[in-house]
């Protein structure tokens, strides 16, 4: 399944800045960013549900949000780019 993972983490304190390299490194081993606080992944059942929970580790719930929404797909079909297409490629082998 696909999914879209959005963040907003409060940085005004360095805690909140130590978070949110957390937060981008977690995403970071399940999906592809495709902006600074937005990620694209593909993830089967058992790998969404170990991104949830890490996150949730994570995050500071009364500072900070985390939104993650499940898409039907990232073809050409479904996704309009405006700008700076990053050409992502989810049938291609990665490297993390």
């Amino acid at each position: 399944m696909y999914y879209v993972v959005t963040y907003d983490i409060a940085t005004d304190t360095r805690e909140g800045q130590k978070r949110l390299r957390r937060v981008a490194q977690a995403c970071e081993g399940y999906g592809q960013r495709v902006q600074k606080s937005v990620f694209e992944c593909m993830l089967d059942e058992v790998r969404y549900v170990e991104l949830v929970h890490r996150l949730g580790d994570v995050i500071r719930r009364d500072e900070d949000s985390v939104r993650i929404y499940r898409t039907h797909d990232f073809s050409k079909n479904h996704l309009v780019v405006l700008g700076r297409n990053l050409g992502l490629q989810f049938d291609e082998p990665w490297t993390v």
